[in-house]
């Protein structure tokens, strides 16, 4: 049975928007701290444990238009894996392996979860993480937060129907002051 793993680099205040993008008003501000030698292993080592990835469309579209471009491990894995698309509006897509997924999105996640063994990877997809969050299809979340208040953009977390717990597992400091941590769902039985 497959877990979906929701990964994200968050600020101090729960942004997540274009981290690594240009067109925001702090275009790139996660690139702004040295995640060191830890942080850049633990992104590696979870994409590498990852048997899937669920995107969003424009999330999917920065991936596809990058990565087959890539050489190296991490490229053989991310364009040899399985990838889920959510959109509406795709209808042909060119990165190999992809299913565009436009039907209702619990019973499609709930269909991969059960189709697929190991972790289903979803980063960045930011209204996707949102629908995901609101139908509790979440099982653990990987937040790279850095020090900094950015003081706009589209935050991670929106409303849910209901109160949802999380565990901590992990937490480590690493570069300059970035914090990641690991969160479990914690489900009632």
């Amino acid at each position: 049975m497959g877990r979906v793993v929701v990964t994200e680099f968050i600020s101090l205040d729960g942004v997540v928007e274009a981290p690594g993008g240009e067109d925001f008003t702090y275009p790139n501000w996660s690139f702004e701290f040295d995640r060191g030698e830890e942080g850049e292993r633990f992104k590696v080592d979870e994409a590498l444990g990852s048997a899937a990835l669920l995107l969003g469309r424009r999330t999917y579209e920065g991936f596809a238009s990058a990565w087959p471009g890539y050489e190296g491990e991490l490229a053989d894995k991310y364009n040899g894996m399985p990838k889920y698309v959510v959109s509406s509006t795709l209808e042909d897509p060119s990165w190999h392996h992809t299913t565009v997924l436009s039907g209702d999105l619990t019973e499609d996640v709930s269909r991969i979860k059960a189709e697929v063994d190991g972790d289903i990877s979803v980063a960045g997809s930011i209204e996707l993480v949102r629908g995901l969050l609101e139908r509790d299809l979440v099982d653990e979340l990987h937040l790279m937060t850095f020090p900094v208040v950015l003081g706009t953009g589209r935050r991670l977390f929106g409303r849910t129907p209901d109160k949802l717990a999380w565990r901590l597992a992990e937490a480590t400091t690493v570069g300059d002051g970035v914090l990641i941590t690991v969160l479990h769902r914690a489900r009632q039985p």
